[in-house]
C-alpha cells in the first residue's frame, strides 16, 4: 500500500470515527476495520461518476452491512458525492442527510436501504439478475450498453442471516457472474466471537453454492484486494472474497473487541488511534487533506469521462439500432406505453371465476403491453397463476427470459424484488401463498420505507383455503400489511377489480402493492369496474339514506350483495360498499369518502374472513363484524365458510339487530 492509498483509507476511517463520536451513537467497528477494502473497490475498480450518480451503467455498491453507514457517508463525502462535512458532522441527527442507516432516496449515493442484515445480499442478487436481463435485451455483438458489476460489502452478521443463504444459492443457480460479495470478516460479533454461534467455513459453503470463492488474508492489503477483484472479474460465476480484518483497527483498547462494534471509541481513544496509525492531522477534526482531495478529483475524473465514452458510444448504438434504443428508453421510463385505463379488453369480466385466475387472465394481458415485467414465484406458479405463457423462463443459458423461478424462497424473492426495482429498467412482480407473507414480511417492509412498486400476487386468501387446514389459511396477515405504511393492500371480488387492482399497481410509481386473491370461485357481480381505483365504492344502492352500511372485501363480497336484497324484502334498505384497498380509499377526498360512508348511518356491518383489526375505523361505535376470532380448521371450503359464520343468512341476521 502507497502513502497515499494510506492517507486516504485513514481519512475516511477518522471521518467515521468522528462522526460516530459527535453523534455519541453509532458503529465505528466497521468503518475502521472495512475501509482498507471499501477504499480499494471505490479507488481502483468501481465505475462510477459521482456528478452523475444515476448513471444507468455504473457499477452498483451496497453496503449490506448498513450499521456501517458512517464509512459509507464517509466515502460519499471523499469521492464528491455531494455530502458535505456538516453533514457528517450531523450524522444521526434529525432530519440530516446521514441517517443511522443508509437509506434510498434520501442520500444521493445511496443506492438501496440497508440495515436489516442480510437482505443487502440479497438486494445484490436482484441487481445483478435485473442487469443480466436488460444486457441479454439490449446488447449486441458491437455494443455492450449494459455493462456493469454489483459489490456488496458484508459482515459475519449478514451470513448468519437465512435470507442471505437463499438469495446466494439462486445466484449460484442462475450463475449471476456480475455480482462480487466482500465479506468484512472480522470474527465478531455483539455478543462476542463468531466461534460460538457461526463456526463454519463460509466459503465452503458458497463454493457449494456454485460461487467463485478467495481469500485476502490482510484486510490491510491494499493490493492483494485489488487482484481479488480483478480474478473475481474474470469468472463465470458469482463471486465472494473473504476479507480477514479486525474489527475497531488501530484503536489500541478497542482492537478485536465487541465493544468496537456499536459504540463510539471516546475522545480519548480516537487521540490513541491516530498516534497509533500514523495520523499527521492529530490536531484537526473531520479534516481530509488536500493531497487526498487531489488524489480522488483524479480517480473521479475518471469516472465522468468512463460515462462520457458510454454515452458516446450509445449514441451510436441508437443510430444503428433505433428501435432497440426506443425500447430501452421505454423501459427505463416510469410511465406505461399503453392505455389500460380506456382498453375495454382490460375491464372485461371473465364469470365466475376465483380471483387468482382472474389475475392470471389480467397478468397475460399486462404482459403484452408491458415488455420489461419481470418476475415470478416461490416455486408456486401453477397454483398462483403468475407464469406469463408467453414468455419464456430466466436461466443461466436464457437470460433473456423473464418468467423467473425464484424456488422455495419467499424472503429472498422479496429482496431480490427489491434489489430488481432499485436497479431500474424492469418492473418486478413476485408471487406466494399469501399466509407465507409471514415469511416474506421484512422484505415487503423496506419495499414500503424504500417506495418501490413491486407487485406481490399473494393468494388463497382465507378460510377457503379449507381442507390444507389453519397453517395455509391466513387470518391475521391482511390486518398486518395494512399496518404498514406507504403499502396497497388490495383484496378484489371479481376479475374486474382484480383489473383495478393490477391498474393501480402499474400505475403506482411509489408504493408497493399486494394482490390478495382468493383460491376458490367467485361470481362476477354487477356494478364492479373502474370505481374500484377509488378504493372503495358503493356496489349498489338503494333509494334515500340507508338503514344500515354493508362492507366487505374479496370473497365477502357476494355475502353483502345478496344480504341486500334480503334485507330489502324485510322493508330495511342497505347500501352495499366493496372495499378493496383501504389505503386508496383513505387518500380520497373527505367529500368522497362522505359520500360512500355517510356519518349519519351509523348501523354499519362489515364482513371479512380475516380478523377484524382495522375494521373498527370504519364501523364505529355502533357498529358489528363478522371475522374470524380465532384461526381457522381443515375442512372443504364450504362448509368453513359455513361454520364460521360467513353466510347471507348471518349477515341479514346482523344487519336486522343493528337496525333494530
Amino acid at each position: 500500500m502507497n502513502n497515499m492509498d494510506n492517507l486516504t483509507i485513514n481519512t475516511l476511517r477518522f471521518l467515521a470515527a468522528e462522526a460516530i463520536q459527535k453523534a455519541k451513537s453509532g458503529h465505528p467497528g466497521l468503518p475502521l476495520g472495512a475501509a482498507p477494502a471499501a477504499y480499494t473497490l471505490w479507488a481502483k475498480e468501481l465505475k462510477a461518476n459521482p456528478a452523475n450518480p444515476n448513471w444507468d451503467d455504473r457499477d452498483r455498491f451496497i453496503l449490506s452491512a448498513g450499521h456501517g453507514s458512517a464509512l459509507l457517508y464517509s466515502l460519499l463525502h471523499v469521492f464528491g458525492y455531494g455530502l458535505t462535512i456538516e453533514d457528517l458532522k450531523n450524522f444521526r441527527q434529525r432530519n440530516s442527510l446521514t441517517p443511522g442507516h443508509p437509506e434510498y432516496k434520501h442520500t444521493t449515493g445511496v443506492e438501496v436501504t440497508t440495515g436489516p442484515l442480510g437482505q443487502g445480499i440479497a438486494n445484490a442478487v436482484g441487481m445483478a439478475l435485473a442487469e443480466s436481463h436488460l444486457a441479454a435485451k439490449f446488447n449486441t455483438p458491437e455494443f455492450k450498453v449494459v455493462d456493469h458489476y454489483t459489490y456488496a460489502l458484508c459482515g459475519d452478521g449478514c451470513l448468519q442471516e437465512g435470507v442471505a443463504s437463499e438469495a446466494a444459492s439462486l445466484a449460484g443457480t442462475m450463475g449471476l457472474n456480475k455480482i462480487i460479495v466482500l465479506y468484512d470478516s472480522n470474527h465478531i460479533t455483539i455478543e462476542g466471537d463468531t466461534a460460538t454461534a457461526f463456526a463454519e467455513d463460509v466459503l465452503k459453503r458458497f463454493e457449494a453454492y456454485g460461487w467463485d470463492t478467495q481469500e485476502v488474508a490482510d484486510g490491510n492489503d491494499v493490493d492483494a484486494i485489488q487482484a481479488a477483484i480483478a480474478a473475481a472479474k474474470k469468472s463465470d460465476k458469482p463471486s465472494i472474497i473473504k476479507i480477514e480484518t479486525k474489527i475497531g483497527y488501530g484503536a489500541p483498547n478497542k482492537q478485536g473487541k465487541a465493544s468496537a462494534h456499536g459504540e463510539p471509541l471516546g475522545e480519548e481513544e480516537i487521540k490513541l488511534t491516530k498516534e497509533n496509525l500514523g495520523w499527521p492531522y492529530a490536531d484537526k477534526e473531520f479534516f481530509v487533506p488536500e493531497e487526498v482531495k487531489a488524489h480522488v478529483a483524479a480517480i473521479t475524473a475518471e469516472g465522468a469521462k468512463a460515462e462520457a465514452e458510454w454515452n458516446e458510444m450509445f449514441r451510436a448504438y441508437a443510430e444503428k439500432y433505433p428501435e432497440l434504443a426506443k425500447e430501452y428508453a421505454q423501459w427505463h421510463s416510469d410511465e406505461l406505453a399503453a392505455d389500460l385505463l380506456n382498453d375495454e379488453d382490460f375491464w372485461k369480466n371473465e364469470g365466475d371465476l376465483a380471483t387468482r385466475a382472474a389475475s392470471e387472465k389480467v397478468l397475460q394481458k399486462v404482459a403484452k403491453v408491458v415488455p420489461n415485467l419481470f418476475g415470478g414465484s416461490a416455486d408456486l406458479a401453477p397454483s398462483n397463476k403468475s407464469q406469463m405463457k408467453d414468455r419464456e423462463y430466466y436461466s443461466k443459458e436464457n437470460p433473456a427470459g423473464s418468467n423467473v423461478h425464484f424456488g422455495i424462497r419467499e424472503f429472498a424473492m422479496t429482496a431480490i424484488a427489491n434489489g430488481m426495482s432499485v436497479h431500474g429498467g424492469v418492473r418486478p412482480y413476485i408471487a406466494g401463498f399469501f399466509v407465507f407473507a409471514d415469511y416474506m414480511k421484512a422484505g415487503l417492509r423496506m419495499e414500503a420505507l424504500m417506495g418501490l412498486p413491486v407487485i406481490s400476487i399473494l393468494t388463497h386468501d382465507s378460510i377457503g383455503v379449507g381442507e390444507d387446514g389453519p397453517t395455509h389459511q391466513p387470518i391475521e396477515h391482511l390486518a398486518m400489511l395494512r399496518s404498514l405504511p406507504n403499502y396497497n393492500v388490495f383484496r378484489p371480488c371479481d376479475t374486474r377489480e382484480t383489473a383495478a387492482a393490477w391498474y393501480n399497481a402499474l400505475h403506482s410509481k411509489a408504493t408497493p402493492t399486494a394482490l390478495i386473491l382468493s383460491r376458490q370461485n367467485l361470481p362476477a357481480l354487477e356494478g364492479t369496474g373502474k370505481d374500484a381505483l377509488k378504493g372503495a365504492y358503493v356496489l349498489k344502492d338503494c333509494a334515500g339514506t340507508p338503514d344500515v352500511l354493508l362492507m366487505a372485501s374479496g370473497s365477502e363480497v357476494e355475502l353483502i350483495y345478496k344480504a341486500a336484497d334480503e334485507l330489502a324484502a324485510k322493508g330495511v334498505k342497505a347500501r352495499v360498499i366493496s372495499m378493496p384497498c383501504w389505503e386508496v380509499f383513505e387518500a380520497q377526498d373527505a367529500a368522497y369518502k362522505e359520500s360512500v360512508l355517510p356519518k349519519n348511518v351509523r348501523a354499519r356491518l362489515a364482513v371479512e374472513a380475516a380478523a377484524d383489526f382495522g375494521w373498527q375505523r370504519y364501523i364505529g361505535l355502533d357498529g358489528d363484524i363478522i371475522c374470524m376470532n380465532g384461526f381457522g380448521a381443515s375442512a372443504p371450503a364450504g362448509l368453513l365458510f359455513k361454520d364460521f359464520g360467513f353466510t347471507v343468512e348471518n349477515v341479514v341476521e346482523k344487519a336486522l339487530a343493528l337496525v333494530k
